[in-house]
């Protein structure tokens, strides 16, 4: 190939490319949210499932607390005792054994000291259940945390990548478009001709491998926080 053909070439590659990063942001940090990813870590506690059942947890073994102390009434137990009275004799009962009391009702309360013993170990023991209930909740949370922070730094990513393709798209179908109409004058040979064809489905390819991979970033995304990510405000 002709050295001026190959300048001609990447003169104009370098002239588009430049436009191209002068409009492209070079970094993602400009378009990390802190607020945002709250708000994704929010709704990803309030619907994704496996953290509902942490929760869940958390409130049985409440429960089971206040089970646990309303339990100190059930170790006591009323009884009573009818005895009625001889026919004329009053209301004083005489036993078999000499033994006098009053006829009627007569009531009592019983109870045993195991249970009295064992209770306040079966309140700790359902605080402590709270407790690890608690700490397994709030492990859970860190880690859910971590995972939206990934998925969104990923799709960010991906949202950028997209963007940058695309314009090496626009530049390079600029360039094959000058490139074809001096090829139709005779300008320039067949073979730049075909390598700016070649280079534009080259960048046609990688933004839409892009855009699959922004898809599939946003799936993993809207996945963990249970909603599209266009409801997040």
């Amino acid at each position: 190939m002709n050295s001026r053909y190959i300048i001609f070439i990447l003169f104009l590659f370098v002239v588009h490319i430049s436009r191209a990063q002068e409009s492209t942001q070079e970094s993602i940090l400009p378009n990390i949210s802190d607020t945002f990813i709250e708000k994704l870590i929010s709704s990803a506690k309030l619907h994704y499932p496996k953290a509902k059942t942490f929760e869940d947890r958390v409130n049985i073994a409440q429960l089971n607390i206040q089970k646990a102390k309303e339990d100190w009434y059930n170790i006591f137990s009323l009884n009573y005792l009818y005895s009625p009275a001889q026919a004329g004799g009053g209301s004083l009962v005489v036993t078999g054994g000499g033994q006098s009391f009053l006829g009627g009702y007569s009531v009592g309360f019983s109870t045993s000291v195991g249970n009295i013993l064992q209770k306040p170990a079966q309140v700790k023991i359902a605080r402590q259940e709270y407790d690890i209930a608690k700490l397994n909740e709030e492990e859970y949370f860190l880690n859910i945390a971590a995972i939206v922070k990934q998925r969104y730094y990923i799709y960010v990513q991906q949202l950028a990548l997209v963007n940058w393709t695309t314009r090496n798209v626009e530049s390079a179908d600029r360039i094959y478009q000058e490139s074809k109409h001096k090829f139709e004058k005779g300008e320039v040979p067949f073979d730049v001709y075909n390598g700016t064809f070649q280079s534009y489905g080259t960048s046609v390819q990688a933004k839409i491998q892009s855009e699959t991979q922004l898809l599939i970033a946003k799936s993993n995304l809207e996945e963990i926080i249970g909603t599209k990510l266009e409801d997040i405000k």
